[in-house]
């Protein structure tokens, strides 16, 4: 089996001249793989991690995480509230484009405008910014509508771009990633990072080179010369690759694999819970389901509805069959580590078809209904087996379920657009607090809400959260709003996540549990 393995990998992941081939022999190369490629260069239109990682690379942030996810400097070098509606950042002196071009102020305050615009997938973290304030080339004021007691917290996933640059290419605002749209800055790229784009295939190769001038390398322990990144969808095929030495690291192996895995000499894994919650979605707001054999009605807009399908969910299994035992069953649709986060909601009423089914009968659909169910084939952990999986406990009750699985590329948009029934997401929270999941997909306006949920007193919450100071008032708050949407049901939640991250001996790289690969960080031995 080894041997057919290996002989897979040399056929089917084998890299391409110009790329390994060419490369100096005496340089760190770190291949690397997962199912998924970057849905886009551009750093403000898709808010997406394996998108945010790429972009991470080549792009910074006035704050980032280190892999610990502890808040750290990165253009900004130190920064503080003057005054109950305003942050005063520094930023770093002597940082350079990869381009060659001064890193100012003039960027930061082109690049919040930028995050703010409509076609922004980011704009909800910025949205309490007022106005951003030149008080000279490296110190910045940013004013907001209220007091932000997180806005640094909501700046991590915020990245810098050349003004210049971004004008002269016609990039002022961000792709539309919904209407397909292809801008110069979707495909090319002119950041501060640690890693400079060489050239790009979609769904193909993506290969970024060190950058020799930046300013981090004194600071961090990374060593890597040259990425070269490899989608590969196939989940034997990526394993495939590692086993026989085509790939240095694999970002998400598939979960049967990880004992023969860390069993294999020269290979090891690693494992952390994620700050990522797994849960399908029902549009409870649509007057009829696209999908459905029931007209003139949303058999979702029934509570009793939602309720049954929370209970026909058999979690248990999912974690025990699907997840090989690698997830947390979950309440809510926020993980541990996320502040307003407790165990206490992270819970559910028992699996239980009957009381399903009676709920069902009582909200008028004694025989079920029938329902298409969105999901993603090459995002999450097992996510496809994760809707099979459903589709199968729904029958027992009735929803008949058909199953369209298809590429991130293609489902995203649906929930952006929100042209779906009934859908798979999962939700991490770079900003560590539960406002991010409110405004994104609770808030009626949230741009990541497909449900149409749209509760006054969640989005009064919402509003309020984001300018209370008072810590314990704010928590008082965040409590009432899971409270009220755990009762109101307009998600499914199915579990958070464990991840677990395979790769060579040679490599020393550590996990981050928002599984963002921090390449600055890598060290090739």
């Amino acid at each position: 089996m080894k041997r057919f393995l290996v002989v897979t990998a040399a056929l089917i992941v084998s890299w391409p001249e110009g790329s390994a081939v060419n490369a100096d022999s005496s340089q760190n190369v770190l291949r690397w793989t997962s199912q998924g490629d970057a849905l886009t260069l551009d750093p403000h239109a898709q808010n997406e991690a394996p998108t945010i990682a790429m972009s991470g690379s080549i792009y910074e942030r006035l704050v980032n995480r280190d892999p610990a996810l502890n808040l750290i400097p990165e253009l900004a070098t130190e920064w503080k509230v003057v005054e109950p509606n305003t942050w005063q950042f520094q930023l770093r002196q002597g940082v350079k484009f990869h381009g060659g071009e001064d890193f100012t102020a003039d960027d930061v305050v082109f690049s919040i405008q930028r995050a703010k615009a409509e076609s922004s997938n980011f704009k909800e973290q910025v949205e309490s910014i007022a106005e951003v304030v030149v008080i000279d080339d490296y110190t910045i004021q940013i004013v907001t509508t209220g007091p932000n007691p997180i806005l640094p917290n909501e700046l991590t996933s915020v990245f810098i771009m050349d003004r210049g640059w971004s004008e002269t290419n016609g990039a002022n605002i961000p792709q539309d990633y919904s209407v397909n749209e292809e801008t110069f800055a979707v495909k090319h790229s002119n950041g501060t990072g640690p890693f400079i784009l060489e050239s790009r295939v979609v769904d193909e190769l993506t290969v970024l080179n060190a950058n020799p001038n930046w300013w981090g390398k004194a600071v961090r322990p990374g060593n890597i010369d040259r990425l070269e990144y490899r989608p590969i969808k196939n989940s034997a095929t990526r394993v495939a690759a590692l086993l026989a030495g085509e790939v240095d690291f694999v970002l998400d192996p598939p979960l049967q694999d990880l004992n023969r895995i860390d069993a294999t000499e020269s290979l090891s894994v690693q494992t952390v819970p994620q700050i990522r919650t797994i849960f399908f979605g029902m549009d409870m707001a649509s007057a009829e389901l696209r999908s459905s054999d029931v007209k003139g009605r949303n058999p979702f807009a029934d509570l009793r509805v939602r309720q049954a399908m929370n209970l026909a969910l058999d979690r248990e299994a999912i974690k025990a069959i699907i997840m090989d035992g690698m997830s947390f069953t979950a309440g809510i649709v926020t993980s541990p580590g996320v502040h307003g986060y407790t165990a206490e909601l992270d819970s559910n009423e028992p699996f239980g078809l009957e009381k399903a089914k009676t709920l069902l009968a009582e909200a008028g659909y004694p025989t079920g209904f029938s329902v298409r169910l969105d999901c993603p084939n090459d995002r999450y952990i097992n996510d496809a087996a994760i809707c099979e999986a459903a589709v199968a406990m729904y029958a027992k009750i009735g929803v008949n379920i058909s199953l369209e699985a298809v590429s991130k590329a293609l489902h995203f948009p649906k929930v952006q657009d929100k042209q779906t029934d009934f859908y798979l997401l999962g939700w991490g929270v770079p900003t560590l607090d539960s406002l991010y999941a409110f405004q994104y997909l609770l808030e009626g306006s949230g741009s990541w809400n497909a449900t149409g949920y749209n509760n006054d007193r969640v989005n009064e919450i919402t509003s309020l959260i984001s300018t209370e100071v008072d810590q314990m008032k704010r928590d008082t708050l965040i409590a009432e709003a899971w409270a009220i949407v755990k009762a109101e049901a307009p998600y499914i939640p199915i579990h958070h996540q464990v991840l677990a991250w395979a790769m060579s001996d040679r490599l020393t790289f550590p996990i981050a549990a928002d599984d963002i690969p921090r390449f600055a960080y890598a060290e090739l031995h």
